[in-house]
């Protein structure tokens, strides 16, 4: 089997979990990484996700990721990928307010690790915005 190389693997995992919800599917699988599991267990802790699973060993290895649902259709779900290879964004911790704005779930990857905007600005974090979910 051969795999592509991926410039954004990020976005591709946020993508891949879009379209999976648009396009009715439960179920999505994507190549594996740390970053990508943790960036899933946040995203199941939101209640977005209702299960990550890793399957597989070595470079092999694969995120099992099961959309949370809605009645008998997996939730809809839109993402906005902020940060991208080619331009950063960073905020301070007293900044994240501007793009919480209530709505959704901001994802940041600070110096502590990844964690929501809530939890980034209870413990006065910056860092670079990663995705918005909504």
């Amino acid at each position: 089997m051969v795999k592509k190389m991926i410039s954004d693997p990020i976005a591709d995992l946020l993508i891949r979990i879009k379209n999976a919800s648009m396009a009715g599917s439960k179920n999505v699988s994507v190549p594996y990484s740390k970053l990508k599991e943790n960036l899933a267990k946040i995203l199941q802790v939101e209640g977005y996700l209702k299960k990550v699973a890793v399957s597989g060993e070595g470079v092999q290895k694969e995120l099992v990721l099961t959309l949370a649902e809605e009645g008998s259709k997996p939730r809809p779900i839109e993402v906005k990928r902020i940060s991208k290879p080619g331009g950063r964004v960073y905020v301070q911790a007293k900044e994240i307010k501007l793009w919480r704005r209530g709505l959704g779930t901001v994802i940041i990857s600070t110096p502590k690790g990844l964690m929501t905007g809530k939890q980034a600005l209870q413990k006065k974090l910056g860092g670079e915005i990663i995705c918005k979910v909504i």
